[in-house]
Formats: structure tokens, sequence, C-alpha cells
């Protein structure tokens, strides 16, 4: 399964005769194919040409055992390139089971017809997944802090998380506290809180109520992390994301200065380089606010939206309302994968020594044309009678039923925490 591949640039075509060129390029076509595919970053350098001093500092950094790994992944294995398996285990609990799934990702609650959604797992190439096990992550959250922090894909994750979780927690030892842009999960035996945090930018923006947000005429304001930063202090275990609130066209406004100024100052910038403005100023606040020796920072890649049918040969006109099978062609990449964002990724994680565990949920997504909750939701707004009359024009085609392909999320996450 690998993306469509693309000709180099006429650049490099014209200095193909210059050694020097051609590396560039090579280094960073393999950084981006392996990003895609998740591999650990000591892996992806080790296919590279560098000098004996690089190498050394990355192949040490790549045998030090991360905090809370209990063993490490199959020898050339690499979980986020498989296939999805029927499996009619699933789910791994019920929709009615978990009392915290969010009125919008409740599916089955709002009429969904089908549950043949809720019965597939990711099953890996030539390797395995252990198998979740709540206790064991809870025994380890023991006394400790896990968050969450992104826009509502991640609040989806933590979802999916607790409903995994508060299964083998007793009625009276587990609550959900909601207050301003945080969720918090308590498991009070366990001394353990999982937490999500509301930040589509991760900086400070005009879209940050949790509630209200403003979707429309978006401004992050520049170097404001810790705005934000200031409520993740304490944390144990972070996994961030941030993509979806981004896709807002080619520019991007940014702030700068403070929203409290009467004449605001602001610049329109390429929004791959307002991107990579905020994934700069996240691993700033990592390396300053984080002890790498005892935490664990994950990244979560993009999740894929399936708002046109034509993406995968289906109606022009459609989207993913009443699609109930998945994409099975194992070539299937979606139009919709921005390459430029995850290009900013790549290289950025590239240059950071900051151990982070890229988490690359995009692909095995991509197929999941079935799984999301298109009309079956609570509706923020009531719906209009055009609206009604023609469902595919309302329905939600970027987040995910519970339970469902989030889970499977989970599991990988799982692997990660505990065998890198």
């Amino acid at each position: 399964m690998k993306p469509p591949s693309s000709p180099p640039p006429s650049s490099v075509v014209r200095k193909r005769s210059s050694a020097r060129h051609l590396f560039t390029f090579l280094a960073s076509l393999i950084f981006f194919v392996t990003i895609l595919y998740g591999q650990d970053k000591s892996s992806i350098f080790s296919q590279l040409d560098l000098n004996p001093r690089q190498t050394d500092s990355i192949t040490k950094k790549g045998r030090e055992k991360l905090p809370f790994a209990i063993g490490e992944a199959e020898r050339g294995c690499d979980i986020f390139s498989g296939r999805w398996m029927r499996d009619e285990a699933r789910p791994l609990y019920e929709e009615y089971d978990c009392p915290y799934i969010p009125e919008q990702l409740a599916c089955q609650k709002y009429g969904r017809p089908d549950k043949d959604y809720q019965h597939w797992r990711w099953q890996p190439h030539g390797c395995s997944i252990p198998s979740f096990n709540a206790t064991l992550m809870l025994e380890t959250l023991r006394g400790k802090r896990m968050l969450f922090v992104g826009d509502s894909l991640n609040r989806g994750q933590f979802m999916s998380l607790v409903c995994l979780l508060q299964k083998v927690i007793p009625e009276h030892a587990k609550s959900m506290v909601l207050k301003d842009s945080k969720r918090t999960f308590i498991a009070k035996e366990y001394n353990a809180t999982i937490e999500y945090y509301w930040a589509p930018f991760l900086l400070e923006s005009n879209s940050d109520n949790a509630i209200v947000h403003r979707v429309t005429d978006r401004i992050v304001r520049n170097g404001s992390i810790d705005k934000h930063g200031q409520r993740w202090k304490g944390a144990d275990i972070i996994l961030f994301n941030t993509y979806l609130w981004w896709m807002a066209g080619n520019k991007f406004k940014i702030l700068q200065g403070s929203f409290e100024d009467k004449i605001k100052d602001i610049v329109m910038v390429p929004t791959v380089e307002a991107y990579r403005m905020a994934i700069r100023a996240m691993l700033g606040w990592i390396e300053k606010n984080m002890d790498l020796k005892k935490t664990r920072v994950f990244f979560s890649s993009m999740s894929p939206s399936h708002e046109k049918s034509k993406e995968w040969g289906g109606d022009p006109n459609g989207s993913c309302y009443k699609e109930t099978k998945m994409i099975e062609d194992p070539t299937y990449w979606g139009s919709s994968t921005r390459r430029n964002i995850m290009e900013a990724i790549g290289e950025m994680f590239s240059e950071t020594n900051i151990p982070i565990t890229f988490l690359n949920i995009t692909h095995l997504s991509n197929y999941r044309k079935d799984a999301h909750t298109t009309i079956y939701k609570k509706q923020w707004v009531p719906l209009t009678p055009e609206q009604i009359a023609n469902p595919i024009s309302s329905a939600d085609c970027v987040h995910w039923c519970l339970p469902g392909v989030q889970d499977n999320w989970n599991e990988l996450f799982f692997a990660k925490f505990f065998y890198p």
C-alpha cells in the first residue's frame, strides 16, 4: 500500500548530475514516504548516509528505553501498514455500555440502521499487535495524568479510550468532569486522570471556545503556545493532534500581537507555513516543559474525511452518506490527503531530538468511508427542510461513530505505548 508516486521536481531533473541535489531530494523522499507509514525516526535515519557522529547519536537514542515501555515491537514490524479484517468478536464494547459517548458520536442511538462498521479490526502485515488490556493500562496510569490535546477528532479518540477503560472500573469509582475547554475522566481507585483539552490549532485562536466555534474567518495568534500550554503542564503522557482546522484554503490569517489590541496586525501566510509555526511552537513547549526521561509524547496524523464519493469511484454528487462498505482497493490513498502537511510534519520531526512517537492513523482510516457519523447524531443546529430532504448535504463525513474506527487507533496507541 504505497501512496501514488510523483515525478521529481524539475530543478532536481535539471541538476541530476549534482550529487548534492540528488542526495537532498532522495533524503526528503525517503523521510516523507517513511513517515507516511509510521516508522520510528531512528529507522528512518538509518536509511540515509549520515556522518558517523550523527549516526552514533541516533542509534544510541534509538536503544534508550522510553518511559512506560515494557517491551519492543517485532523487528521490521510496521503496525500502521496492514489491512482490515472482519472480526465477529468486535466491537470491544457496546454503545449503550459506555455512558460517556458524546451524542455527536452515538450513531446507534440516533438511528443508524446498520452495525457492520463495528466488526472490523486492523491487522498489520506480517506481524501482530498486542490485545488491548484495560487493566494493564490503568495500572500503568496509577497516580498519572494522561492528556489529549487538539481538535474534535482527538476528542473522539479520547472518548474511545475512556470507553475501553471504564468497563473494568466499578460504577462508584469513576466519573467525568466537564469544565470549559476540558473533559476529565477520573479513575478514583487508580488516582489517575485521562483528560481532553480543546485546542484545534494548539496556539491561541478565535476558535478556542469549545462549544461555540469560530468556524469561518479563522485567525491564529503567533507565539501564543503558552496560552493553552499552561493547562498542559504536569501531564505524564500527552497525545497531540492538529490538522483539520488548518484546512481553510491556501492562505491563513496570523495575528501579530494580541486579540485585545484595538487595531489588529493580521498577516496572510501560506497555510503550510502557518502549520509549521504551530508545530515549531509545540516542539519548543515540549522541550521546555516536559521531562522526557519520565514522560511520553505522541502525535497523531491527520484523520481523513470522505466527503466526495467520486474520490473512490462513486457517485460524482455523493458523499459518505449510506456508505456501508469500506474501500477495498489496497492502493487507495485518497485525494483529500494533504501531502504538503505530511511533508511539513516529516521535515520538522526529523530536525528535532525530542522523542515523539508518531501515530500514523491516516492510511488505515482512509479505507473506512463506511464508519462516519453522517446524519446519525445529535445536531448542534436543527436540520432545515432542505437538508432533511437531501441528507447528503448535511452528512458528517469527518467524525467517526463509536464504537468503531477510533477504537483501532487506541489499540495502535496501546501497542506503541508499551512496545515502541
